[in-house]
């Protein structure tokens, strides 16, 4: 449940307002940190702009291992709304169900390939203490990416980190875009639409 209340809709500038009712269009609702970022329009709007240029397909990294990378980010940030979201957007990249639910234990999946590795490990070292990320690291990424793909891995990665963070602190509520796991079911699966 989001600590910090919604506004109605009328009290967001008209920007805002029409970011809002075109969510509503695509996904039914306004996603719930929509919400939350409306509250500073000017930072929403350059968020919104910036994540246009990460997913533009001119962007180093692909989406498929954008979307793995972000739902391991959301798993340690304890943002809920970012998992669903996440998972549900690798879904849609790479039709496959099973790398969502295993992200969590990927050190001992046999699914993840060596790239999909690395960027792993590198989300983690960023996410969990950046200060410790050094040249060792670099040069470990270095053999499976180019400079500018290490280079987009890693803003990604930092964007990743302050949307998780933000969502996760105001408690943004999930969506419903996939069957999250529950404690004794590692399931991530795209919810049925009639």
């Amino acid at each position: 449940m989001a600590r910090i209340e919604a506004k109605q809709i009328s009290d967001y500038p008209w920007y805002v307002r029409w970011v809002l009712r075109r969510q509503e269009r695509k996904y039914g609702r306004v996603l719930a940190p929509s919400f939350l970022w409306g509250r500073l329009p000017g930072p929403f709007i350059a968020m919104l702009v910036s994540l246009g240029f990460f997913q533009s397909r001119r962007f180093p990294v692909d989406s498929v291992l954008r979307s793995l990378v972000s739902v391991r980010i959301a798993q340690l940030n304890g943002c809920r709304f970012c998992v669903d979201l996440n998972a549900y957007n690798f879904l849609s990249a790479a039709g496959a169900e099973d790398k969502p639910s295993e992200v969590e234990q990927w050190r001992e999946s046999t699914l993840f390939s060596d790239r999909e590795r690395a960027a792993l490990e590198y989300a983690e070292e960023m996410t969990n203490r950046c200060a410790g990320v050094d040249d060792g690291d670099i040069a470990s990424l270095n053999e499976l990416f180019t400079e500018d793909e290490i280079t987009a891995l890693t803003a990604w990665i930092a964007f990743q980190n302050m949307s998780a963070k933000f969502n996760a602190a105001l408690g943004a509520e999930e969506h419903g875009f996939c069957r999250l796991p529950t404690h004794d079911s590692a399931l991530i699966a795209p919810v049925e639409t009639r």
